[in-house]
């Protein structure tokens, strides 16, 4: 992958893109998770690894990559729970810096979807938010 795709990534204002090869076949400017979710949903059964690049490489997001059948993600910022998750899964990362976990807006806990995440399979986890599980927050 060219890490050109990475530097645009970054400077532009989109929150999620995926690319099939050098072809980018999802774009998002949605907050959260929403645009992993609504890719999964409407793309993921027709393509296999995928590369994401994602403004934010939670736990959660590294669980709903893996169900999108990613095989590569980029992220400017990643939790040490993501890289766990991504090496178990042997899926390949670049996070430009990882800190210990994502935290809430207000930097006083850690973020409710990386703590509903946790010790949660992918395929658990999205089963989870499809049904509405903590979307709200």
């Amino acid at each position: 992958m060219d890490t050109s795709l990475f530097d645009e990534f970054r400077v532009s204002g989109d929150t999620l893109r995926v690319y099939e090869g050098n072809h980018l076949i999802f774009s998002s400017i949605k907050e959260r998770l929403l645009p992993l979710l609504e890719y999964i949903d409407r793309f993921a059964a027709c393509h296999q690894q995928v590369v994401v690049f994602d403004k934010l490489m939670g736990n959660a997001a590294a669980l709903l990559s893996i169900k999108a059948k990613c095989r590569e993600v980029y992220s400017p910022l990643g939790s040490q729970l993501a890289v766990k998750t991504l090496a178990k899964y042997r899926i390949k990362y670049h996070l430009a810096e990882v800190v210990p976990y994502i935290q809430r807006d207000d930097g006083q806990e850690m973020c409710p979807m990386e703590k509903l995440s946790i010790d949660k399979e992918p395929e658990e986890f999205y089963e989870l938010l499809s049904h509405g599980e903590g979307l709200a927050h």
